[in-house]
């Protein structure tokens, strides 16, 4: 029996991989969008633009943070935190929220976050890329952008949620009879 179910999830899986690659060919089909060169604050409040952060690569990883207020993104940021070096081999990474660079500094320390983190706090830049639907409602997702000829573009981006292709937790959880047995993302993991 068990033989004849791993079969039917070796076809479904498949199945996902075939439909992940139909995803993949209509995101290489989309318009570049045009991103402004925002100023954004490092944790000293000091001006980054945004173009400084590709250095001599041409391809830049933005994820969208909702900020200190949200579990879920902690939980997000708490993974990337472990794939950082790969992460910036690749291309250079950058987490960006709406919290002061006062806020993030003391959270991203007590996280012990070791990727580069920029406050877009004052900034449009949230809202301008979607990830601000509401005024001080924020949406949590990632940003692909590029630079060609000196000009900055988005050629895709995606949000975040429980079970996505971003966060490995709830697929490892889902290997389970209870998968996340109504698991919610914490602050604080020593003390249940």
């Amino acid at each position: 029996m068990n033989e004849t179910i791993y079969e039917q999830i070796s076809a479904i899986q498949k199945e996902i991989e075939y439909s992940r690659s139909k995803i993949l060919e209509l995101r290489s089909k989309l318009e570049l969008e045009p991103v402004s060169n925002y100023v954004l604050k490092d944790w000293e409040g000091k001006d980054v633009l945004l173009s400084s952060l590709f250095d001599e690569r041409d391809e830049l990883m933005v994820i969208h943070n909702m900020g200190k207020r949200c579990a879920y993104c902690t939980l997000w940021a708490d993974v990337f935190n472990g794939s950082v070096l790969p992460l910036n081999d690749r291309m250079p990474f950058v987490v960006i929220s709406p919290d002061s660079p006062e806020v993030q500094k003391e959270f991203a320390q007590s996280r012990g976050w070791k990727f580069k983190m920029l406050s877009a706090h004052g900034s449009t830049f949230i809202k301008d890329l979607g990830f601000e639907p509401k005024p001080n409602s924020y949406w949590p997702g990632v940003s692909a952008l590029i630079r060609k000829e000196e000009k900055i573009f988005r050629a895709s981006y995606d949000f975040f949620g429980p079970g996505d292709f971003y966060c490995s937790p709830w697929h490892l959880f889902d290997l389970f009879p209870k998968k996340s047995n109504d698991w919610k993302p914490k602050f604080d993991y020593n003390n249940p």
